[in-house]
């Protein structure tokens, strides 16, 4: 039987029939994540990583935990990637049940390699079918959770809005690329999709459905039905095809363009507005960005990009501006202030897609807690934009002191090890975590006991993953073992033994340890819930 008909092999071609094209299959297996046939042609160029054979099959792989740097350039590739993790036990014998946890592309990264002081976009196009009718434009940054849409008159205003947006990737229904054949060099080429998720009927059901609303028009979208079909089409292409939860786009925006300067691309690069060939830098946008926040870097690179035109607008942000320039020691203690928000929109956005860990509670916390200094300092400005700004603040204390006497000041990277939730906050975490320090301590006191029982020095209480706790001895001291120890392995230097009293207090140290590590999993997802429930 050929190496593709094995049942681990059946596995791998079922799941990996259903990707979207371009899109590399990272198998898990043990602490690797493999690629095969041209999956592993195609990576092990792009990742310099050797091509091996199983079988007649070529694969190449890369370990699990240095993944992140791998995908990171398979992304910067231009490709997507599906993660293919174990999901069932482990069984000797049994082949492991397997699923795609996620599918990354370009434009839907959560944290991995991204610019926390620009946008990600996925954006999809939606061109013209007759004489008269505008583009279709929607757009949605999966880290932060903006979702947007707009319509657009010409082809030439389109390619100024993309170029605007930057997006990561951009789709467009089969045969539509050509709309954007004049965007400028290194701009992701469109990617061609299905036409029918553009169809305007099945775009609105499914916005409905994922809004769980009976009508759009209370995101004042309703005059613009080509960027409602774009949008339905973009949440499709993210949710279905990339299977990724969405549950945090919250709502739709309509973009209306009569409220700001339209800069075309000739003028925005010029201008050199948010990039030059010689670095950012030297844009605008590099000159004036002292802000303290992500938040507020995206946001400034926004308004330079779209200039007010209204001018109460333009004078109430002038305002603003002339307060802090009047006062030094204001704008000061508001910068120091804003020191402790840390990226709300991006913390959020991998809670809501269950990619959050303890790290994330960490940063809404210490946000929060940073929000009654930034109203005190507002506070006195008077009337205007800060004092609106100040008034629509919510420190939201409840949940503040939740997530601060819940989560350690350090929590480790992922949520499975535990050690994330404080001491005193969870009396049934205490009780198994007292329980794991007390066995612990009377295995130090074992080895102390042996000492003194069998006379041998060197004698040491051991524990490994593979064989738990166990009693080490040299091969000099083999003939003063007591008769109750039971060997467990034989070792280049001696022997491993248990004992009846070390196997039970092994079940009672590593059983406390795994349910202790299962109550924290559980909390955290408590925690998360209330955080996404505000």
């Amino acid at each position: 039987m050929s190496s593709e008909a094995t049942p681990m092999m059946k596995q791998y071609h079922a799941l990996r029939r259903d990707l979207p094209p371009g899109t590399f299959l990272l198998f898990r297996l043990g602490d690797f994540y493999e690629m095969f046939f041209d999956d592993a042609r195609e990576a092990s160029a792009i990742l310099n990583v050797a091509l091996t054979k199983r079988g007649e099959v070529p694969m190449c792989g890369v370990p699990y935990h240095a993944a992140r740097g791998y995908m990171e350039k398979l992304l910067a590739a231009g490709k997507r990637v599906a993660l293919c993790e174990q999901v069932g036990e482990v069984q000797a014998g049994k082949l492991v049940r397997r699923e795609i946890t996620r599918i990354l592309s370009p434009g839907t990264l959560e944290d991995a390699g991204l610019e926390e002081k620009s946008h990600n976009f996925t954006a999809a196009v939606l061109p013209p079918r007759k004489e008269g009718e505008g583009f279709g434009l929607a757009y949605a940054d999966l880290s932060t959770g903006e979702f947007r849409l707009t319509e657009l008159p010409s082809s030439d205003a389109l390619t100024d809005e993309i170029v605007r947006l930057a997006p990561a990737e951009i789709l467009v229904p089969e045969g539509g690329g050509d709309c954007l054949k004049d965007l400028p060099f290194g701009f992701p080429s469109p990617e061609p999709v299905e036409s029918y998720l553009f169809d305007p009927l099945a775009a609105g059901e499914l916005l409905l459905s994922h809004f769980k609303v009976h009508s759009l028009d209370g995101f004042g979208v309703a005059d613009f039905s080509r960027g409602v079909a774009a949008a339905g089409a973009l949440l499709h292409y993210l949710t279905r095809s990339l299977r990724r939860d969405a549950s945090h786009l919250r709502s739709l925006q309509a973009v209306r363009h009569d409220g700001h300067l339209l800069l075309d691309a000739s003028t925005q690069g010029h201008l050199e507005l948010v990039s030059s060939r010689a670095g950012r830098s030297m844009t605008l946008l590099g000159t004036l960005d002292r802000t303290v926040t992500p938040m507020g870097a995206r946001t400034l690179r926004d308004w330079i990009l779209h200039p007010l035109v209204d001018p109460s607008a333009i004078t109430s942000r002038q305002d603003a501006i002339a307060r802090f320039l009047a006062s030094p020691l204001l704008l000061g203690d508001l910068r120091e202030a804003l020191g402790g928000i840390r990226d709300i929109e991006r913390a959020l956005s991998r809670l809501s897609q269950n990619s959050g860990t303890a790290r994330d509670l960490l940063v809404l916390a210490a946000s929060l807690a940073a929000v009654p200094a930034i109203r005190r300092v507002l506070a006195p400005c008077g009337e205007g934009l800060l004092s609106s700004l100040a008034a629509s603040l919510d420190p939201l204390p409840d949940l503040s002191g939740l997530l601060g006497s819940a989560v350690v000041d350090e929590p480790p990277p992922t949520i499975r090890e535990g050690g994330m939730i404080r001491g005193g906050f969870d009396p049934a975490l205490d009780e198994l975590r007292n329980a794991s320090t007390e066995g612990k301590a009377w295995i130090a006191a074992l080895q102390e006991r042996e000492i003194a029982r069998t006379g041998i020095k060197s004698l040491k209480v051991r524990f490994n993953a593979v064989f738990g706790y166990f009693i080490e001895v040299t091969t000099a001291n083999l003939g003063s073992v007591p008769s109750d120890y039971t060997r467990k392995q034989t070792t280049a230097g001696g022997e491993r033994f248990v004992t009846p009293e070390l196997k039970e207090m092994e079940g009672k140290i590593l059983g406390s340890e795994e349910r202790a590590r299962a109550l924290e999993a559980e909390i955290f997802q408590r925690l998360r819930t209330a955080v996404l429930e505000v």
